[in-house]
């Protein structure tokens, strides 16, 4: 009996592409919702051949359904760039269908399902699968962590294994103390394990293509190319990440203090423009959800 299309799909992109676990997870997803949706949109089966004429109208009632179950833009453009993984996989000319775009607008920090939406893209896009679990593991650094892309690619093989707390040297070579989710944990560690150059005690942890230190430059440009697909602001940088830890962890009840410890400000007052930050996205939620706004 053959395996339903997006198992083989999943099988496709771990066994043939090499792609990491979570690519793999949110791509596999995306291609079972697709076709749940389908069948009840179609009232029959989503075989392959039926799949074959999918139209522009089916995939943007898709999309419509995904954002009435409360996706983003970022998350509905990577949901988008998923089926069309999926339906090129399965040999089928996908349908015009333009990714959701972010209104411009002063800056404002990523919105957390954005943030890991853009580590997968980026990941995804990588020319190799370690150089791709690489990517995702430092853009994890920063907004799981918040740490500086500096920081984050200054930090020694002696690091590994990581605990559930992490010494970072940061500006004028001040050390603090973050603590780590168990996810930033996990994307460093399958970054190593995956990582085809031996990682030294006394050397930096993210290697570059060649065996090299990594460079900023190059998850920059990593970022730029996938906030594009995703249709996020060209504020969305890798600092961007940082900003967004700050803000969203003042916005759920973080002490300034710790904050500014967290972060590693020498003073109060470079933490406290998180403050103004988070006022702006607690007025934009007022105003979307407000009947009277």
């Amino acid at each position: 009996m053959e395996d339903p299309l997006p198992l083989a799909f999943a099988r496709h992109l771990a066994r043939d592409r090499r792609r990491s676990a979570h690519t793999v997870r949110a791509y596999a997803g995306a291609a079972e919702r697709l076709v749940a949706f389908l069948q009840g949109h179609w009232g029959t089966a989503a075989t392959r051949e039926r799949l074959a004429a999918i139209s522009t109208a089916d995939l943007r009632a898709f999309l419509a359904k995904r954002r009435s179950d409360g996706l983003g833009n970022a998350s509905a453009a990577r949901e988008l760039s998923a089926v069309r993984a999926f339906l090129k996989h399965l040999g089928i000319a996908e349908p015009r269908v333009q990714a959701p775009r972010v209104r411009k607008g002063v800056p404002r920090p990523i919105a957390p399902d954005e943030a890991v939406a853009l580590a997968e893209e980026v990941d995804e896009d990588a020319s190799q699968p370690w150089i791709g679990t690489r990517n995702f593991a430092v853009l994890m650094l920063l907004y799981g962590a918040g740490l500086r892309i500096g920081e984050a690619l200054s930090l020694r093989g002696d690091a590994l294994p990581l605990g559930d707390t992490l010494t970072v040297r940061g500006k004028r070579h001040k050390t603090r103390i973050v603590p780590l989710l168990p996810q930033v944990r996990e994307a460093v560690a399958a970054y190593a394990a995956a990582c085809p150059y031996r990682l030294n005690r006394e050397s930096v942890l993210f290697l570059g293509a060649r065996g090299g230190p990594l460079e900023p430059g190059v998850v920059r440009r990593a970022v730029r190319r996938a906030r594009g697909r995703l249709g996020l602001s060209e504020r969305t940088t890798p600092h961007a990440l940082r900003h967004s830890f700050a803000t969203h962890l003042l916005g759920r009840g973080a002490d300034l203090r710790a904050l500014q410890e967290l972060l590693g400000h020498a003073s109060l007052s470079s933490t406290q423009i998180y403050t103004a930050v988070d006022a702006a996205h607690l007025l934009d939620v007022y105003r979307n959800a407000h009947p009277r706004a």
